[in-house]
């Protein structure tokens, strides 16, 4: 199948916007007959009519309607591809299209995206889903960036940065002691956990390690009432069950303010940390340019 000439396409793409034959070929410079052929042939290549001729003036038939849409399209992004390898600036909005692990916290995405979120000159498209999946989408430039609580794994032949944007101490929380808010004896760790259910990141988690270690060490075998990987979840178990659930703060902010949960005990041994994890790439979008710090 012969493909399609784009010189013909732009012909029409020029006579459709002016819908007059005569004031397209005096800016394309050639000829109305010559433009004229030029159509005739693209409608030929497409099987369809593109015009209908209406009161001297040149109407778009319902393929013709069809084939400006993609023309539009096809010329927007070969100007915008222009703009970003010459360097220049683009009328277009720019899409920063970004990718999140399902587990991290949503109140850490928030508050990261929101002053990009804020320019008015910058569009946004935001997925969720797997580390492994995510990244396979990084790697075929259909991700700008993915938000993470861990790094992408040291392979020097897939290209991963991870840049650490935040760093956070993890803290046992519950519902207030007695269900009131008086104020009660400071928590003390590990020996409190003993006797105290708790709700925990899983095993797969470097928190959890660390976390693990520490009760080890002080010879305490904790009352584990439940293993979660979300931390939305974690979170909502926290409000839920009345047990200590080991989080960092950001993931359970409005709680903590509006006194729903406490903060019984912050363990500064014990680090989250949160990455922005990009590709080696010659032509870094100009959000993360100015975010992340990138030439």
């Amino acid at each position: 199948m012969a493909e399609l000439n784009y010189h013909h396409l732009r012909y029409f793409w020029a006579v459709a916007h002016r819908r007059q034959l005569t004031k397209a070929a005096e800016a394309l410079h050639i000829s109305p007959s010559a433009l004229s052929i030029q159509l005739r042939q693209l409608e030929d290549r497409l099987g369809h009519a593109l015009f209908e001729r209406k009161n001297r003036r040149l109407e778009l038939t319902e393929a013709g309607r069809i084939a400006l849409e993609h023309a539009d399209a096809i010329f927007k992004t070969g100007q915008e591809l222009l703009s970003t390898l010459q360097g220049t600036p683009s009328q277009a909005r720019p899409v920063l299209r970004v990718g999140a692990v399902a587990t991290l916290s949503r109140n850490f995405q928030i508050g990261w995206l929101l002053p990009l979120l804020q320019e008015q000159s910058l569009g946004m498209r935001l997925v969720s889903g797997q580390m492994r999946e995510l990244l396979s989408r990084l790697a075929s430039h259909s991700l700008d960036v993915v938000l993470s609580n861990e790094a992408a794994p040291r392979d020097t032949a897939a290209g991963w940065i991870s840049r650490r944007i935040a760093q956070q101490p993890l803290s046992l929380v519950s519902r207030p002691p007695h269900g009131g808010r008086r104020k009660a004896r400071p928590f003390q760790f590990p020996d409190d956990l003993a006797d105290q259910p708790l709700i925990l990141p899983s095993q797969d988690s470097a928190v959890r390690l660390a976390f693990d270690l520490i009760v080890e060490e002080a010879g305490i075998r904790p009352q584990i009432l439940a293993e979660v990987d979300d931390m939305a979840m974690l979170r909502l178990l926290a409000r839920e069950t009345g047990a200590l659930a080991l989080v960092p703060p950001v993931v359970v902010t409005d709680e903590l303010k509006s006194g729903v949960l406490v903060e019984r005990c912050t363990l500064n041994q014990i680090q989250e940390n949160f990455y922005a994890i990009t590709m080696r790439r010659r032509f870094a979008h100009p959000a993360l340019r100015s975010m992340l710090g990138l030439g």
